[in-house]
């Protein structure tokens, strides 16, 4: 079944607001997201720091972010413990950071987030299914637990409904599987059609605005639906619509 009139009408508004985001201007110092410090990397692990501390006051994030030093993912763990032990973020506390330092630098020396991702994700094209794995390889390599590094890495989940929306998670896929001005495209094997909208305030705000999305609920039901909704925009890219529905969130 095609778009409705209506539909049409919209589709034609995003996909102009895509093309207009869709600027290496779009992300500065006076237009802040945290991706422009993992740009600065271009590198799958220190994106991955810079997604899972994406929570809060952007301002907040990337003066955090820029406190990092990156080149710890590939120290020893003495010399992480050192280096962060003054550290701290919202949730996370010293030893959250430390933590999640050493996990990183331990799957780093076993291979790539790709790979792992993949090892969930190739069964059924399912990208909850490759998170999932990325988060149990972390899991398995450091037992370490606590509410703020719990909260840090999130939880495997089977669920949709009632489920964290892993807005940070699905924002990292779409750094790492789609390529243009903004994302940065650096994995292999996962196609941009199986990404699911990394759904935070905005983006929920927007969705009921704009007639996209009808759930109240803001969970992982509420993304898939959204998703849904933007496929029949775009079923090769779906994704590419979410930049421009958080700009025009932020700006409204």
């Amino acid at each position: 079944m095609g778009l409705s009139k209506n539909e049409s009408a919209l589709k034609a508004r995003l996909d102009k607001e895509v093309a207009f985001r869709n600027d290496a201007n779009e992300v500065s110092e006076e237009r802040l997201d945290p991706i422009l410090i993992a740009r600065l990397y271009n590198e799958e692990y220190s994106s991955l720091v810079c997604a899972l501390f994406a929570y809060g006051k952007v301002e907040s994030i990337v003066k955090f972010l820029r406190s990092l030093e990156m080149g710890l993912l590939d120290a020893d763990e003495a010399l992480i413990r050192e280096k962060l032990q003054n550290h701290y973020y919202r949730f996370q506390n010293s030893e959250d950071i430390m933590q999640f330092f050493i996990t990183l630098s331990r799957l780093k020396k076993e291979g790539s987030l790709n790979d792992f991702f993949l090892q969930g994700y190739k069964e059924q094209n399912c990208a909850i299914a490759g998170v999932n794995t990325l988060i149990e390889k972390m899991q398995q390599v450091n037992g370490y637990k606590s509410r703020g590094y719990d909260f840090l890495i999130a939880k495997v989940t089977h669920k949709r409904k009632g489920a964290g929306a892993m807005k940070r998670w699905h924002m990292y896929l779409r750094w790492m599987v789609r390529h243009d001005s903004i994302d940065m495209g650096l994995w292999q094997g996962v196609d941009k059609k199986d990404l699911i909208l990394p759904l935070d305030t905005h983006t929920f705000n927007m969705g009921h605005r704009l007639g996209l999305l009808k759930r109240k609920s803001y969970d992982l039901e509420a993304a898939w639906e959204l998703t849904q909704k933007l496929r029949s925009f775009d079923n090769e890219d779906p994704v590419k619509y979410d930049f421009a529905l958080y700009r025009l969130g932020q700006e409204s």
